[in-house]
């Protein structure tokens, strides 16, 4: 039987030999004529194979896999398949840039849309009244992270690396994660209304029971039906993406923060202004709304354990979303008590554009670095790429492998970005601040550390989590996402108190 050919180019440039290749190696050397007759060749004619060996080791740098259900061709259909290994296809930091831009743009575009949204209904009676609806808003539009964009993230993975190819493996997959995000959605939206309430009583210390129901059924029902319709999109796009021959990774979380924040925010004001209406009437309607809802979870959990894959998250994937939801509540707690002051009412529509984009693009790259890392080993397995120590901001952004690239190329995105982003608010008179130049040096100053410490943050996150056997499609990007809710709010905040201090105080725009 010939030697299997594997491609080692990928894994030579950075000096690394994969296991895989490792064996294949020892094989064809024994087999290989030059290595048997090294006189085969004369010095010179070696010395000219060597040197351009070399250089294409040089300049073929590590690539994100992008088809993960290549592999090598072999005439043999008994050699066992776990020696086999994906090649990657090569992207360019043009090809990333042109695959992200528009997603992207679309994401950053429905961010704009829920800014808008959230500047009209922070007048509305409901969130005058009861203020803790706006602890609710990051916490609720947090999901995308918690659920739809850890969906996406896993559906691409198992895409990538040939998980999906079957119906039967299709509809396994589907049938298993949209039960999941169900089950994740229900608790997930109870907790956090109970987080309202918890950090709506402290600060003001009187609590109030009516208010305390409709937290809470307007929480349940909006993260249900949120997750439904944004699961059902996700893996729309996910299998779309394969056949058009496009990387999952960088269109799935995109968009499904593109579509999230503004169904969610306009699915919590519809929900909570009806039920606000509805509970001066009949009293009974919020409790039945919860009852309804929690007494389906069950039924989700059930179906869940069926799928292998469903199964070990839901044993397992509590303490991210949980915890997120948490950090993202403290955000919330930032948005109520700057939105209650009517000097920083310009704040809400700024908000879910802020915390947006720093989530979309810190989701991609961690979605990346999780794919790329799934191609190597198994979560908890050496790879000979997960760094010992936490990285260094050099390595993160200015070194020469896919990731770092990658970084730079999301990050070179945020001023382009949020220019385009700001310029629409504008155009359509949204908000209540006039865009002088000095708000826009503070605003994008405050998107730019943001995204900064994100993307930092992500690349020690996968790999650290990686090393200890844990899934970081799975755990990351809860986290990442709910730590851009709070450094975005809490940065835009700290720039719209010292704009104030400053004596930028022009609040005349969309009154």
């Amino acid at each position: 039987m010939p030697p299997v050919r594997e491609h080692r180019d990928e894994f030579a440039a950075n000096g690394i030999v994969h296991p895989a290749l490792q064996n294949q190696q020892d094989i064809d050397v024994g087999q290989d004529p030059l290595m048997v007759n090294p006189g085969f060749l004369r010095p010179e004619e070696t010395e000219v194979i060597g040197t351009f060996a070399n250089t294409k080791g040089a300049q073929e740098e590590d690539a994100l896999l992008e088809n993960g259900s290549q592999s090598t061709d072999n005439d043999d259909t008994n050699v066992d398949p776990s020696c086999e290994t994906v090649v990657p296809l090569k992207e360019t930091s043009f090809t990333i840039g042109l695959q992200v831009l528009i997603p992207f743009l679309l994401a950053g575009f429905g961010t704009v849309a829920a800014g808008m949204v959230l500047d009209i209904v922070q007048h509305w009676q409901v969130f005058t009244e009861v203020t803790e609806v706006f602890i609710l808003v990051p916490a609720l539009l947090g999901l995308k992270g918690n659920l739809e964009m850890t969906l996406a993230s896993r559906l691409s993975t198992a895409a990538n690396i040939g998980q999906m190819e079957t119906a039967k493996e299709k509809w396994t997959m589907i049938i298993g994660n949209m039960a999941l995000i169900q089950v994740q959605a229900t608790v997930v939206g109870f907790l956090a209304s109970i987080a309202a309430v918890i950090f709506g009583w402290i600060p003001d210390g009187h609590f109030i029971l009516e208010h305390a129901v409709l937290l809470c059924a307007s929480s349940v029902s909006t993260a249900f039906i949120a997750s439904l319709v944004l699961g059902l999109v996700m893996i729309g796009v996910i299998i779309g993406s394969k056949k058009l021959g496009i990387n999952p990774d960088n269109v799935a979380t995109p968009i499904a923060a593109s579509l999230g924040d503004l169904v969610t925010l306009a699915l919590l004001s519809g929900i909570s202004w009806g039920l606000y209406k509805e509970m001066k009437t009949n009293v009974f309607v919020n409790p039945i709304v919860c009852v309804l809802f929690i007494s389906l979870l069950p039924v989700w959990f059930i179906i869940a354990r069926k799928n292998p894959t469903s199964r070990e998250v839901l044993a397992s994937g509590w303490e991210p979303v949980i915890i997120a939801m948490a950090i993202s509540s403290i955000g919330g707690l930032i948005l109520d008590k700057t939105v209650s002051d009517p000097n920083f009412a310009g704040i809400a529509v700024f908000t879910p554009v802020i915390n947006g984009v720093g989530g979309n693009l810190v989701a991609v790259q961690a979605s990346r670095i999780s794919t790329y890392l799934h191609m190597m080993r198994s979560p908890g397995e050496e790879t000979g790429l997960i760094p010992r120590k936490c990285p260094t901001p050099c390595r993160t952004f200015f070194s020469s492998d896919v990731n770092s690239r990658s970084a730079r190329v999301l990050f070179i995105f945020v001023v382009p970005g949020h220019l385009v982003f700001l310029y629409t608010i504008n155009s359509m008179q949204g908000g209540h601040t006039t865009m002088t130049l000095i708000f826009m040096v503070f605003y994008m100053m405050a998107a730019l550390l943001q995204v900064l410490v994100l993307l930092y943050i992500a690349d020690w996150m996968v790999h650290w989590m990686w090393g200890r056997g844990m899934d970081p499609d799975n755990f990351s990007i809860p986290y990442l996402t709910a730590l851009g809710d709070l450094l975005g709010t809490g940065l835009l905040a700290l720039s719209f108190h010292v704009l104030w201090l400053i004596g930028d105080r022009d609040t005349d725009v969309g009154d």
